[in-house]
């Protein structure tokens, strides 16, 4: 809930919506005047040609007047369309944003399906990516290095120093309201196709025509080539006799022409490998730039306090012209370079070098900027990312940034714990520890009664806390903790690979993790069920130990009484909880509260029951 120093995030939508819809509204009404205002003038425009022309009344000089008029009617027409096109865009940010605190969200925006990885450790099983996901709930990015930057926050956790600094940057950005709607205007598609690691790569490539010979070579053709066609256009107005040119000097201009031409296409057929190779790199690399640059302005406007958001923006000064200025250039020349494919400028190519030209603008682009490159896609992917994350932190404002505990272990100490995708008025909290001694709660309960969902909100808190954002807990204290999870794993007739089969190459992955530097938090959802009791039983139990023994912390959850004895085997390192229900007139009933010790009955013959099976 708001507090007194955090507005209400509802209100505060509801109003900037209001506002940008009343604009529209009066945008729309002064572009309808403007309009009629055009067609008035271009009427008026025609009556004075036909006065002049046909009735002699009045000069022919006397439609330069609305003329005039009608030309600047037309850029205050273009103004006038941008900036409606900007409120719409802007009251779609804020009617996105209502539908967030809404709980309408799942389904709309970007969803992040690209990044889904089945060998993840936990992606796909805590929904971090796809419809109704975490990233989708997140992702407020326009750019791909935006989203590149939010998903490998999500995928991985963050050392706690750079945790800590994401949460700082988060917190100033919180209120930045302004910031993150320009953000959200600055282009009509939700995001630029620009490919950050080929544009990367291609400004760390050495330049491909470094030949100053070659340069200089091209530069006095193209003067030369100049003349040529204007010749050649002269000889063709003396051919309809539009130019008093001798014919004897028509005829020479005409053969200077050809000369000039032919050697043209000569010139061109020497260089046309590195010629071809310039083209065909920045073309795969640079393409559709006009986004990043505006971002790119964006971000250089701003000034900033935290030292992670200081050391982003220092990360764009350059000698000379700015990132967004030098993007836009080289957007320009992107944007000539696809303006070979008009017909007349293949017919003067032979002549003015036009490709050429262009191909050393890139290169010289390449050689001044290049190397910088892959630090401004950086930075303004992290901003664009903390922005994300500054606008979630801003929607709940009753959420706190998580605690990081660095000596005593790994450990996870929540109170109050929610799950995040689970709208406010609906989500059961629920308190959980491990640490110290304890290192692994046995989870029982029957079927819908919550324990996945236990799983998946201790889950997805962790990434939330380690990608530098805020959880949805009264208070969260933990250690640094790789998670892996083995929730949603499945069979695959294609792989030929069964439901058990695919379970325990989840669990050697997990296993696996426990090697490296960080432990690991194991959530592992109705263990080893894909097999007989017997070997479900020695398995799990002897999974479980060797977690424990190596360092990992976490949960198992089971509706198989039988696996409780995990925790009596385990002594002090564990503990058993579950999770009750009970039948009310023919339906049953959960609460989702997570309590001590062993389920005591099962709800599976009451809900065959309630479907209408005969049992």
């Amino acid at each position: 809930m708001p507090t007194a120093e955090r507005p209400d995030p509802q209100a505060a939508y509801a109003g900037r919506y209001r506002e940008r819809e009343e604009d529209i509204r009066v945008q729309e009404r002064t572009h309808r005047r403007v309009g009629d205002l055009r067609l008035a003038v271009a009427a008026a425009a025609l009556a004075v040609v036909w006065l002049a022309l046909f009735q002699q009344l009045v000069s022919i000089v006397w439609v330069t007047l609305p003329a005039a008029v009608f030309a600047a009617l037309v850029v205050l027409h273009e103004r006038l369309l941008r900036r409606l096109k900007t409120q719409r865009r802007a009251a779609a940010y804020y009617r996105s944003a209502l539908d967030r605190l809404d709980g309408n969200w799942p389904g709309k925006g970007e969803d992040g399906g690209r990044y889904v990885d089945p060998a993840h450790l936990y992606a796909q099983d805590l929904d971090i990516f796809g419809k109704g996901s975490l990233f989708q709930l997140l992702s407020t990015a326009r750019t791909h290095i935006g989203e590149d930057t939010l998903a490998r926050w999500l995928m991985g956790p963050a050392p706690p120093g750079e945790a800590l600094a994401r949460q700082a940057a988060v917190e100033e950005l919180r209120p930045s309201l302004d910031l993150r709607e320009a953000l959200a205007v600055v282009a009509e598609e939700a995001r630029t196709g620009v490919d950050p690691v080929s544009l990367a790569a291609w400004g760390e490539s050495q330049p491909l025509l470094e030949s100053r010979l070659l340069r200089w070579s091209a530069a006095a053709f193209s003067v030369f080539g100049a003349a040529a066609l204007a010749g050649g256009f002269t000889a063709f107005l003396a051919v309809l006799r539009l130019a008093p040119v001798p014919e004897q000097a028509a005829a020479l201009l005409r053969d200077f022409f050809f000369a000039a031409y032919l050697a043209g296409l000569v010139f061109l057929y020497r260089v046309r490998r590195p010629l071809a190779a310039v083209i065909d790199a920045v073309e795969h690399a640079a393409h559709d730039l006009n986004l990043l640059a505006q971002v790119l302005l964006l971000l250089e406007r701003e000034s900033f306090h935290s030292p992670k958001l200081r050391e982003l923006r220092a990360s764009l000064d350059i000698a000379g012209a700015p990132p967004s200025r030098r993007i836009a250039r080289l957007n320009r020349w992107m944007e000539w370079l696809d303006s070979r494919d008009n017909v007349f400028v293949r017919l003067a190519e032979p002549l003015l070098l036009y490709s050429l030209h262009l191909a050393f603008a890139v290169e010289d682009w390449r050689r001044a900027s290049g190397t910088a490159v892959r630090r401004w896609l950086e930075a303004t992917g992290e901003m664009e990312a903390l922005c994300a994350l500054a606008s979630y932190a801003f929607e709940h404002p009753a959420d706190p940034f998580p605690e990081f505990a660095l000596e005593g272990g790994p450990r996870f100490e929540a109170e109050g714990l929610g799950h995040p995708l689970i709208p406010e008025q609906r989500v059961v909290r629920n308190d959980v520890a491990l640490g110290g001694d304890l290192r692994m709660l046995v989870v029982s309960g029957s079927n819908m009664s919550g324990k996945s969902t236990l799983l998946r909100t201790i889950g997805v808190n962790t990434v939330l806390a380690q990608a530098g954002a805020p959880v949805r807990a009264r208070r969260l204290r933990l250690s640094p903790l790789v998670a892996g999870a083995s929730i949603r794993v499945v069979d695959s007739l294609q792989d030929g690979r069964s439901r058990f089969y695919a379970e325990i190459v989840r669990l050697r992955g997990i296993l696996g993790a426990t090697a490296g530097p960080i432990p690991v938090l194991f959530l592992l959802d109705e263990f080893l069920h894909g097999t007989n009791s017997h070997d479900r039983r020695v398995g799990a139990e002897a999974m479980a130990r060797a977690l424990v023994d190596r360092g990992a912390i976490g949960l198992i959850t089971t509706h198989d009484l039988a696996l409780a004895h995990i925790a009596d085997a385990l002594g002090a390192h564990a503990r058993n909880v579950h999770f009750e229900d009970r039948l009310e007139d023919g339906v049953m009933k959960f609460d989702y509260v997570m309590r001590p010790g062993v389920v005591r009955k099962s709800n599976a013959l009451e809900l065959m029951r309630s479907v209408g099976l005969e049992i």
